[in-house]
């Protein structure tokens, strides 16, 4: 038997889904909460160079962003200081 709230209020098969702004905000928040801030920055090719010439950077990656970036982050944690 049903009662007057569930036929109001059916259940919902499905949770509601973000749309993608809000989980880009979400993503963003936790970063910030986590001490990160996301930028871009450009990158000369000689500086990519200079990460294969350093061996952070295979020579067959030069073109791969995600590569490159990976390359960054040992950089700077050699340069910087290891992130906790």
């Amino acid at each position: 038997m049903t009662n007057d709230s569930e036929l109001r209020n059916p259940p919902t098969a499905a949770p509601a889904t973000r749309s993608p702004a809000a989980e880009r905000m979400r993503r963003h928040r936790e970063r910030r909460q986590m001490g990160l801030r996301c930028i871009t920055i450009q990158v000369w090719d000689r500086e990519i160079e200079t990460l294969i010439r350093r061996g952070l950077l295979p020579a067959k990656m030069r073109n791969d962003l995600h590569e490159i970036r990976e390359a960054l982050y040992v950089h700077l944690d050699r340069t910087l200081g290891a992130t906790p």
